[in-house]
């Protein structure tokens, strides 16, 4: 009985209904939509990752450091046995990472020197291209981002110089001989691949590198000597660092949706007591309790939560259907910021972030619908009747 009642003052209402339902819609729709593209972007940035340079994981040098260029002449070694079994098998790629400079058209440019083996495929880098080149003596392989910067094209040539293991300088011609597009700027920017045999005899550490990456489902080797495993959590935690450093502005827009769908109600609420103090008198005089009408009061404010989750999937559910096939595409390159964003970011809505939204907001519609109906309870019949409330 509660319940259909309900549904006839909420009808009633109309316009104010209608207003306070598609308010509680676009506040399901827009933290749908936004938590939707942050789980996107999580989610792109560690496959891009996982592909281009973590697999299923990696052996460092002891001394290895991504982040300190200062720690790469002293960060490499023979490869211990173990892993090197791997590599046999074609389950590991060895990396060695250097220093060096090139000189294009008469311009310095410091840049991370990388020796990979050419017949990998376990890191989605197309280092193959380097077959077929073999009369060029140093071979290079660089990304979109690194030819930008540098002004290079594929045939450009232009002299390396690097340091090798015995702490003299070298140099030599090297030429372009691809470019690639890349996502993940941490292959691309200030990097240039080379064939790993060619390196590791230029810089003279033959059967060295400075880092192993394995393939995935490869149980953990502990025979490794000093070298350090690398699980994926660790190798992409850097990437979560930067979204959850963003974070707070969207807790901070959550909240201030909430609110207005909150206020909304609650208003609605209040009006309504001020409004039918008569109509709530006339239920107490015919026989319904107080905590009935209560109740019912408070079912109404419930009942647009519900209502609004039936908005957001008849007027916002094919729109975010939309966006989850076709992307959304964006205005700038966010490589240059250091972040792995992709060009069109396709929005990943999970059933959990369905529910915990549709929950949340159905709990605070709830609460903020109950808090004026307390009023009912103090009120006189006969002042109701009679129009007079405490509010």
């Amino acid at each position: 009985m509660l319940l259909n009642i309900a549904i006839k003052n909420l009808l009633g209402a109309r316009l104010r209904s209608f207003l306070n339902i598609f308010v509680t819609s676009l506040s399901f729709f827009i933290i749908i939509f936004i938590s939707g593209m942050y789980d996107g972007m999580r989610q792109h940035a560690k496959h891009i990752t996982i592909k281009t340079e973590i697999s299923g994981g990696a052996y460092w040098h002891p001394n290895y450091d991504p982040l300190d260029p200062m720690s790469y002449e002293k960060s490499h070694s023979v490869i211990p046995s173990k892993i090197n079994i791997l590599i046999e098998k074609n389950k590991a790629v060895p990396i060695l990472v250097s220093q060096a400079t090139i000189y294009p058209n008469g311009r310095m440019i410091p840049v991370i020197m990388k020796g990979i083996l050419p017949s990998q495929s376990i890191l989605d880098i197309p280092v193959n291209k380097f077959i077929g080149h073999e009369e060029i003596h140093i071979p290079i392989v660089i990304g979109r981002g690194m030819a930008e910067n540098a002004k290079l094209e594929v045939g450009d040539s232009f002299i390396l110089r690097w340091l090798d293991s015995d702490k003299t300088y070298d140099a030599n011609e090297a030429t372009i001989v691809h470019i690639m597009d890349t996502e993940n700027f941490k292959i691309d920017i200030g990097h240039i691949w080379l064939p790993l045999n060619s390196m590791r005899k230029m810089l003279a550490m033959e059967n060295e590198a400075s880092y192993v990456v394995f393939d995935t489902g490869i149980p953990i080797i502990n025979e490794k000597e000093d070298w350090i495993h690398r699980d994926v959590n660790y190798l992409i935690q850097d990437i979560e660092a930067a979204i959850e450093a963003d974070q707070p502005a969207n807790i901070i827009l959550f909240i201030i949706l909430l609110a207005l769908a909150a206020m909304g109600i609650f208003n609605a609420q209040v009006l309504s007591i001020f409004r039918r103090g008569k109509e709530i008198g006339t239920l107490i005089a015919l026989g319904m309790t107080r905590s009935q009408v209560i109740t019912l009061f408070t079912l109404e404010g419930t009942l647009v939560a519900f209502f609004a989750a039936l908005m957001t999937i008849i007027l916002f559910g094919p729109l975010l259907w939309w966006f989850s096939i076709y992307g959304i595409p964006l205005p700038i390159d966010y490589s240059e910021m250091g972040l792995i964003i992709a060009k069109r970011l396709i929005p990943i809505y999970s059933f959990k972030l369905i529910f915990n939204t549709t929950l949340l907001i159905s709990i605070i519609v709830l609460i903020v619908s109950y808090i004026p109906s307390r009023k009912i309870a103090i009120m006189n019949p006969t002042d109701a009747l009679r129009g007079k409330t405490i509010l």
